[in-house]
């Protein structure tokens, strides 16, 4: 009834759960209730409506509100109980054995108010504590297993971005286009939802859009905006035909069994001015600098600082990430199951990055009335330095 041929393994569930466990014990929680979806996939294997309760130390308990069936076939966690409100959780961790817990860890950084405090009713005797960013430090080192997710997802992101000279011709839509490569990276197993964690932060696919429609700025957590459709969806493409001499800027996510990579390049149709080839050049070159920088031990902040006095060195400063009041301060970020995962190679962010981390590096240049050059390629932290995963041409491709 259910494909489980892409379950998280049993083994790699238990890994987790043992390292989260380390974690609190490390704080002084002795329980932790996950609730978030993308963390409790992480940790359970299963998207179901659930409580996932992971004491300091013995086994978790998995309680399904829906559907308890399939979290049986998705799960590896063997202890499982069918719920239909949360204010049941106390008796039903007394009639498996457990101890009503003094502290309690949450993900306080994503919980509604509401849900928080019923949780606050639940466990009234309780101290609630903010686990999350507990977890998001976990998951930021990724395991053999993921990289192996990933690995694959990145080699799906070039076959993507492989597909657009064929869809790319003079005075078709950013929609259209948009539309025909988000039917091809389908056809190739995207998954279709790019999750975020963020509030208020959303995707679709990712953007693509062409000239000055793609300088246009957004709310987005983002160098790029897009002209978009409305003021609804105020990011990404727009009705605007893609003319000759301008930057197409594909600015992708592929995900792939939960795992995301980040990966843009830029197009162009007949040719592209000097200068903006030039300043695409430039990108490349930071890039590589930057790449020769990024090691474990090393503060993001400081990688950020590093691109910053690069490009006011070389001129481009005023339109590194953004122009103008409408920039952004970062130059990449952590991608896993959520898009803005750690670490964020931002000011003021000193948590040392560390083996095993997945970065989006995305160095681009935002030219108003213009355009967007630049390159964004998915790396894995070694001992030695970045792996790159995603190898498509990184010179503007011509069409």
């Amino acid at each position: 009834m259910f494909d489980t041929r892409n379950c998280t393994p049993k083994s790699e569930i238990e890994r987790r759960i043992a390292e989260f466990q380390r974690r609190l014990e490390d704080t002084d929680t002795e329980a932790a209730l996950i609730l978030q979806n993308v963390d409790l996939f992480y940790f359970s294997g299963t998207l179901q409506q659930s409580y996932l309760y992971i004491p300091a130390s013995g086994d978790p308990l998995l309680m399904v509100r829906k559907d308890t069936r399939r979290a049986r076939a998705e799960s590896p966690i063997s202890l499982q109980e069918p719920i239909r409100s949360p204010r049941q959780i106390p008796e039903i961790l007394s009639n498996q054995g457990y101890p009503i817990p003094g502290s309690l860890g949450l993900e306080l950084d994503v919980l509604p108010a509401n849900l928080y405090f019923g949780m606050q009713e639940v466990f009234a005797e309780a101290e609630l504590k903010d686990v999350s960013h507990a977890i998001r430090r976990q998951r930021a080192i990724k395991s053999d297993y993921e990289l192996a997710i990933i690995r694959e997802t990145a080699k799906l992101a070039d076959q993507m971005s492989s597909r657009v000279p064929h869809i790319l011709r003079k005075g078709i839509t950013e929609i259209e286009m948009a539309g025909r490569l988000e039917a091809e990276a389908r056809k190739l197993g995207h998954q279709g939802i790019v999750r975020m964690r963020l509030w208020g932060g959303e995707l679709f696919y990712g953007h693509l859009m062409a000239g000055s429609a793609a300088a246009v700025p957004s709310y987005l957590a983002s160098p790029t905006g897009g002209a978009s459709l409305s003021p609804a969806v105020a990011q990404g493409s727009s009705f605007r035909p893609i003319e000759e001499g301008e930057p197409v800027l594909v600015d992708y996510v592929f995900a792939h069994q939960g795992y995301i990579v980040d990966h843009a390049r830029i197009f162009a149709v007949s040719g592209l001015a000097d200068d903006l080839m030039a300043a695409h050049e430039s990108m490349l070159e930071l890039q590589e600098r930057l790449k020769t920088k990024i090691r474990p031990g090393v503060s993001p902040g400081s990688i950020y600082e590093t691109a910053l006095a690069w490009t006011e060195e070389n001129g481009y400063g005023a339109y590194f990430m953004g122009h103008g009041n409408e920039r952004i301060r970062f130059v990449g970020h952590g991608v896993g199951l959520e898009l803005d995962e750690l670490p964020i190679l931002a000011r003021g962010q000193d948590q040392p990055v560390q083996k095993n981390m997945i970065i989006a590096l995305e160095p681009k240049l935002i030219f108003p009335g213009r355009g967007v050059v630049g390159i964004e390629n998915t790396h894995r932290v070694t001992a030695t330095g970045l792996e790159q995963l995603t190898r498509f041409s990184e010179s503007i491709t011509i069409v």
